[in-house]
């Protein structure tokens, strides 16, 4: 693959929704490899490549280097339907991810080999006729990061009012993971990237600001108390110490916020991946808000060069340049 073409190619797009999408491709596919590894088991951070060292034992080793999951495949399954329908329809939306659990949809190759429990519980209630918006867990113990790691296309898409972009947020979120907790960390994620998307000087603290107060505008909604309250964990989860990287909504978000405190794409990809654990999640939800602050010029063209899966990504591309942009 040379310059002109394939992901090499887009470094010339000034559009930082496309430096967001392919940089959460990217964070994924560099993270696959790492996946399942506790901290001390990876490889130093100038080794941390989408070609991993020979005498490291990849996870998912009959995976092609480059090949990003199911991070990925299901962001682009929510990006499509955005774009096919113009708006969020969450029939639409859920059909294309049992598509991708079934048939391959949007998978490189059209090869499954990530998939969470959660979400694989969920879509099995879905293939068998549940409606979307029952099928997610909605315990406590249900907020894995299976619905985060997806929901950065919305914000990338959406060109309405705050309130509308955390509705649709917790909507996506619903059929597979459907605690409260949840539904505000895709909110407030989805926020964050339209505050780098604005070019705020702090888009975590105006997201924060910004969800309560929407929150606050909900007075008769059934869940708005359960919203505010979990707001207040994401607050108060631990922001002193090292990030863990695991599965864990709160602790995706937290990693990928001290991920970002890096200042280069690279660094803060390779930060992310370093935490352990659930890498290719981690790594996909902070490069996408990456991509978006440091353009896809700041992704080492190496990684593009290497990435896969363009066949799937180009059409969605040229009909990202053709929507309006987040005034």
């Amino acid at each position: 693959m040379n310059n002109e073409k394939g992901y090499v190619g887009l470094r010339r797009c000034a559009d930082a929704r496309i430096g967001g999408f392919i940089g959460l491709l990217v964070g994924d596919a560099l993270g696959v490899s790492f996946e399942f590894k506790k901290p001390e088991q990876i490889p130093p951070r100038d080794q941390i490549e989408m070609i991993t060292p020979v005498t490291f034992r990849r996870s998912h080793a009959g995976v092609r280097a480059g090949t990003y999951s199911d991070d990925g495949a299901q962001a682009m399954c929510l990006l499509a339907s955005l774009l096919d329908n113009g708006r969020l329809s969450l029939i639409d939306f859920a059909d294309r991810l049992l598509r991708w659990l079934d048939e391959g949809y949007l998978a490189v190759d059209a090869d499954v080999f990530d998939v969470g429990i959660q979400t694989a519980e969920a879509l099995g209630k879905l293939r068998d006729g549940t409606s979307p918006r029952e099928t997610g867990g909605a315990s406590e113990w249900d907020n894995g990061n299976g619905s985060v790691m997806r929901c950065l296309p919305l914000a990338l898409w959406h060109a309405g009012s705050d309130d509308a972009l955390v509705r649709d947020a917790h909507l996506q979120s619903l059929p597979t993971h459907a605690h409260a907790r949840s539904l505000v960390a895709c909110a407030f994620y989805c926020l964050v990237a339209r505050g780098y998307l604005r070019n705020l000087s702090d888009p975590w603290s105006s997201a924060d600001q910004r969800l309560e107060e929407i929150y606050a505008e909900w007075p008769n909604h059934p869940e708005r108390n359960a919203f505010l309250a979990e707001l207040e964990v994401l607050r108060g989860f631990p922001k002193t110490g090292k990030p863990r990287g695991t599965g864990y909504v709160l602790d995706t978000i937290w990693s990928a916020r001290k991920a970002l405190e890096e200042h280069s794409f690279e660094d803060v990809a390779r930060t992310a991946i370093l935490f352990g654990h659930d890498t290719d999640t981690t790594a996909a939800v902070t490069c996408g808000l990456a991509g978006i602050k440091f353009g896809i010029d700041g992704i080492p063209a190496r990684w593009l060069e290497q990435l896969r899966g363009f066949e799937n990504v180009e059409p969605l591309i040229r009909l990202i340049k053709g929507c309006p942009r987040l005034a």
